[in-house]
């Protein structure tokens, strides 16, 4: 991989938004075209999660290629966003991202990864679920992942989503 992953710096986090706003680009591909139009992450919130530790990019000479976005949540790190350029997809650095998340939640004493994501999409709960992801069950569910889902079900059909963990 030629990307490096690191801490993002704060001239960088502006770019961010563009790079999540054109992976949601391929959710026009599968008839989830309203998903595509969702707003990017604002800048203001993306320096929240840099600024509590939670901001993470894979760089390569033209700049920011992905990022991942986390934040404590109920005893977890909870992956709050994970975008990849489509220009840099399908080379690993996803889960590359994950993988440093995971050091950096264990190497402060935290037992798993959490998220939430939507369960038939192939790059989302499939693609966690071989990264070491499980679908979390309804009685298993923490207060904060109840709410995130309950957020989302306002704007999402049904049962779309699904929260997930990895333990550490």
């Amino acid at each position: 991989m030629l990307v490096r992953i690191r801490d993002a710096r704060g001239g960088e986090v502006a770019l961010l938004p563009e790079v999540e706003r054109e992976s949601g680009r391929w959710f026009r591909d599968v008839g989830m075209g309203h998903v595509a139009d969702d707003p990017p992450m604002p800048v203001p919130m993306l320096n929240g999660y840099r600024d509590s530790g939670g901001l993470w990019v894979a760089v390569e000479a033209v700049g920011p290629v992905a990022f991942l976005a986390a934040e404590d949540l109920d005893g977890a790190v909870h992956v709050a966003q994970l975008s990849v350029h489509p220009v840099w997809a399908r080379r690993r650095i996803g889960a590359a991202l994950l993988a440093h998340a995971a050091r950096r939640a264990a190497g402060r004493g935290v037992g798993a990864l959490t998220l939430t994501t939507f369960r038939d999409v192939a790059w989302n709960a499939p693609y966690y679920a071989r990264l070491g992801f499980r679908a979390i069950e309804t009685g298993e569910l923490t207060p904060g992942l109840v709410a995130r889902l309950a957020a989302e079900a306002e704007l999402l059909p049904g049962d779309a989503r699904v929260a997930m963990r990895r333990d550490l």
